[in-house]
């Protein structure tokens, strides 16, 4: 279906193309969505930066998804999972504690030349190079709603039917190229699928970042 990041960056930019996007921001989830969101920044004239929703992962089993947060600090939690694996709250606290740090490291090293930008009364195109369960893209959903912005976009290459049906709700618009019914990875709808590194996003980032808060 695409040939690359960029490719799909691309498609998603002709798609989303004339029209106004009143104190836009295209705010990408790292690493391989700041490619995709590189070159919708591009296309629409419209600044780039990064949000980050980092795994929870389950006590002992750190690949078992049980939530996620953002740089805000506010988790979320499949609470249903929580009860049945009888996480503690404090085990909550610390888990949280550990992806929060994580988040903070990668905020660094990613936005260290940008200035702070508020995301209040803004048009929001949030990006991903594709969303599997969508977990960690309502986190950073629920994060963005409590900013206040003016509308928030959800713009990506390729999901599944059912995830697109769980984050319709949280969006003003959802832009979606392609939604097959048989979806085992994002990876297997692109040609190419390296590993986007953390220099590839800064680069990207000094490039297209916001650089003074509008």
């Amino acid at each position: 279906m695409f040939v690359d990041r960029v490719d799909a960056g691309r498609q998603l930019a002709a798609r989303l193309k004339g029209r106004n996007y009143p104190r836009g921001l295209v705010l990408a989830i790292p690493r391989g969505g700041v490619v995709v969101g590189a070159e919708i920044a591009r296309e629409l004239k419209l600044p780039l930066d990064v949000i980050i929703p980092r795994k929870i992962g389950a006590p002992g089993n750190p690949e078992l998804a049980i939530g996620a947060v953002t740089q805000d600090g506010i988790p979320l939690f499949n609470e249903d999972l929580v009860q049945r694996l009888r996480v503690t709250p404090e085990e909550k606290e610390v888990l949280v504690r550990e992806a929060l740090e994580e988040v903070e490291r990668r905020l660094k090293r990613y936005r260290a030349s940008l200035p702070p930008v508020s995301w209040r009364d803004r048009t929001i195109i949030l990006t991903d190079d594709g969303i599997a369960t969508g977990f960690t893209v309502l986190a950073a959903l629920r994060s963005l709603k409590r900013a206040s912005p003016r509308e928030i976009i959800l713009a990506v290459p390729v999901a599944p039917p059912d995830t697109l049906s769980f984050l319709r709700p949280e969006v003003d618009e959802l832009v979606c190229l392609y939604a097959p019914e048989f979806f085992m990875a994002v990876g297997q709808f692109y040609e190419h699928f390296e590993q986007t590194t953390d220099e590839e996003v800064i680069a990207l980032l000094e490039e297209l970042g916001p650089k003074q808060e509008a």
